[in-house]
């Protein structure tokens, strides 16, 4: 049963990946209820963090019914990483994550994020500085190697073991193939069934469907799996993976009520967290993931995006239900 240092994850772990724009509290909260095991907020600057720039301090929101909770943060400096943890650490997380997977050009050009693929000694000696600093375990997220000639995981992985991260989250894709392609997974596998680790291995990368999830984790011999883009629109995901690795239970996508249902929840938590007009707006790229599948659903999703009070998108909210009641939910 893996575990972070002593926090319990339970016997396989389903964890929401990091998004920047998308792992906001109203996200994470339709992601818990529908039985994610461990969360984690948007990625947080450093450098903001120190300068205490007003958004990389609003994404250190997090509440007790998330929990466990992590904190994740990037940069590619040594003192702003050590000063954002202690920052961190008041904010009482269960840990902290350290983002060395975002592929986006302005993170890479700060050598953050992905970009300290391209020097594992910084990267061994930033992660040392920051274990070193804070008394909460230290993650670290990562992908498999900065191109097809630097796949060198297995070994930064035992590197980064032996200088006191508590687990590894392995993104099966290099930076240079950004989010194109298939993930490979075999590397993943490498690094979990290698003798000398000892800390929890996480997967992530093309996670779609439960009956995926069960086959990686048997072939690749994953303590979890963190799922990422599938999430969006699906938060349902969770239970539906855990339901078919541990009961051999297929469930059937929400109905049309169920998933208005948890539009709502997530558009209050939007509303609650970010105030009615920015609430609103950022929602706005949510409806279509939600309604996907839905025939002839484009008018009404135009509607939504165009709606600007609250009471209004309800209304559409409830057209929705009456025009596809009874709609057959597809098995995934």
């Amino acid at each position: 049963m893996p575990k972070i240092a002593n926090i319990d994850l339970g016997e396989f772990p389903i964890i929401l990946a990091p998004m920047e724009d998308v792992s906001d509290p109203p996200f994470r909260y339709v992601c818990k209820q529908y039985g994610a095991d461990l969360m984690y907020t948007e990625f947080i600057s450093s450098e903001g963090l120190i300068r205490n720039a007003k958004k990389s301090i609003q994404k250190l929101d997090i509440f007790d019914y998330e929990r466990p909770m992590g904190i994740q943060m990037f940069g590619g400096e040594e003192d702003a990483m050590v000063q954002s943890a202690k920052i961190i650490e008041a904010v009482q997380p269960d840990l902290i994550d350290i983002n060395y997977g975002c592929p986006v050009n302005k993170v890479v050009c700060k050598m953050a994020g992905a970009g300290i693929l391209q020097d594992i000694p910084k990267m061994i000696r930033l992660t040392e500085q920051v274990v070193k600093a804070t008394y909460l375990p230290v993650t670290v997220k990562t992908r498999l190697g900065w191109d097809d000639n630097s796949k060198n995981i297995v070994e930064v992985a035992e590197r980064l073991q032996d200088i006191g991260i508590q687990a590894l989250s392995i993104h099966g894709r290099t930076r240079k193939q950004m989010y194109k392609g298939e993930a490979d997974w075999t590397l993943i596998g490498e690094v979990k069934n290698n003798p000398r680790m000892h800390i929890p291995i996480f997967g992530n990368g093309d996670i779609d469907s439960p009956q995926k999830a069960l086959e990686y984790k048997n072939k690749y011999g994953v303590d979890g799996i963190m799922i990422g883009r599938a999430a969006i629109g699906s938060p349902w995901i969770f239970n539906q993976i855990k339901a078919y690795i541990f009961e051999n239970k297929l469930i059937e996508q929400p109905s049309i009520e169920e998933k208005i249902k948890t539009i709502r929840t997530h558009l209050q938590k939007s509303v609650e967290w970010k105030g009615n007009v920015l609430g609103i707006l950022e929602m706005r790229q949510h409806y279509s993931n939600y309604l996907k599948g839905l025939p002839n659903i484009k008018p009404y999703r135009a509607k939504l995006v165009m709606a600007n009070e609250f009471d209004e998108i309800n209304e559409i909210l409830t057209e929705i239900i009456q025009e596809y009641a009874g709609f057959e939910s597809v098995t995934i």
